[in-house]
């Protein structure tokens, strides 16, 4: 077998080649494209040995994975930051980075993160452009605020930008260019608002056939909208063998430094999918009035006070989620806290 070292940039993939006896057999560089991947494949099949590929996790490994995958090549992609714990190096080049992932294939320490199918890889991203396209609609919104503070029109409203709130922001005094930008934001947020609504009814049809998301849907703060997100960032719930596992996967955990006696919790690792954070601490949100987990919510409000006591209880409750869904997802059943006679919906 030969052991491929990608070295991936944005014009380039720099391949250095080690026999299974661990001999360099070549060092050299490939286009990124179809083509240049194609081509590299061939060069390396003049050796008639199967081939196993390593490169780094970052944008464009997964269709580096994909296409040397259709010519027979076994490609893992590395996490990045366990590389480098591996192999620190003084002196860091593309060719250096290439040998390294290369030796980590010899010696079968290739440090490789799980790849999602590429239907898995279509409902992240209809969820996720969701996400992206609801961000940029809250930061127009905020525009138009800051507009009407900043020209002394500080209206409280339960919806600015409703029917009523639209007849009030056109009756208002604001001069040009600002009234101008002002009207062409509520455009842009009128047309994300259709493509947003769009999005969800796809995300609801397609929910409706996911073996995850009927689940997920009895569980406290979580809807339509969060349980497909969540159901398409976690998978496939069996690559988790212990709910800490998935808990840790979300990267609500803190950082821990140990050494000795001493212990140090930092703030949170914020390791994996932020996408699948962002669901589950929404769904904590809503989920802190529902009585079962109500008290323990306010019981560590009050414990830890006004300035920290709201976020550590949010994010403490969004792991109690992330445990609870481990549950239900690997035993198939809907969710059921602790010594609870019947189940509970939200």
């Amino acid at each position: 077998m030969l052991h491929a070292g990608l070295d991936l940039s944005r014009k380039r993939v720099d391949v250095c080649l080690l026999s299974d006896a661990g001999e360099l057999v070549g060092q050299f560089p490939a286009p990124v494209d179809r083509d240049g991947l194609y081509g590299l494949s061939s060069r390396v099949a003049v050796y008639e040995q199967p081939v196993r590929g390593v490169v780094e996790s970052m944008n464009g490994a997964r269709f580096v994975h994909d296409e040397l995958s259709r010519y027979g090549w076994e490609v893992l992609i590395a996490d990045a930051q366990k590389v480098k714990g591996l192999a620190p190096l003084a002196c860091k080049t593309d060719k250096v980075d290439a040998r390294v992932l290369a030796e980590l294939s010899f010696r079968d320490l290739v440090p490789a993160i799980w790849l999602p199918t590429p239907q898995l890889r279509q409902e992240r991203e209809q969820a996720r452009f969701r996400l992206y396209l609801v961000k940029h609609r809250t930061s127009l919104k905020n525009r138009i605020h800051a507009t009407l503070i900043a020209f002394g029109y500080q209206r409280q409203m339960a919806d600015l930008f409703g029917t009523q709130g639209r007849r009030l922001l056109e009756s208002l005094d604001i001069p040009e260019p600002w009234l101008s930008t002002m009207r062409a934001s509520l455009e842009l947020i009128d047309d994300l608002d259709r493509r947003i609504a769009h999005i969800e009814r796809e995300l609801q049809q397609a929910g409706a056939d996911h073996k995850y998301v009927p689940l997920l849907l009895t569980a406290p703060g979580i809807g339509w909208v969060l349980a497909y997100t969540i159901a398409a960032e976690i998978g496939d719930i069996a690559r988790f063998p212990t709910p800490v596992k998935l808990v840790s996967y979300t990267g609500l955990c803190p950082r821990v430094k140990q050494s000795g006696e001493s212990d140090l919790r930092g703030p949170l690792s914020k390791h994996g999918p932020r996408y699948l954070r962002w669901a589950l601490i929404e769904a904590a949100i809503h989920a802190a009035a529902h009585p079962v987990y109500a008290e323990r919510y306010q019981r560590t409000r009050r414990r830890l006070g006004k300035q920290r006591g709201p976020k550590v209880a949010k994010i403490e409750l969004a792991r109690r989620l992330a445990e609870a869904i481990w549950h239900m997802l690997t035993r198939n059943q809907p969710f059921a806290p602790a010594g609870a006679v019947i189940r509970l919906a939200a």
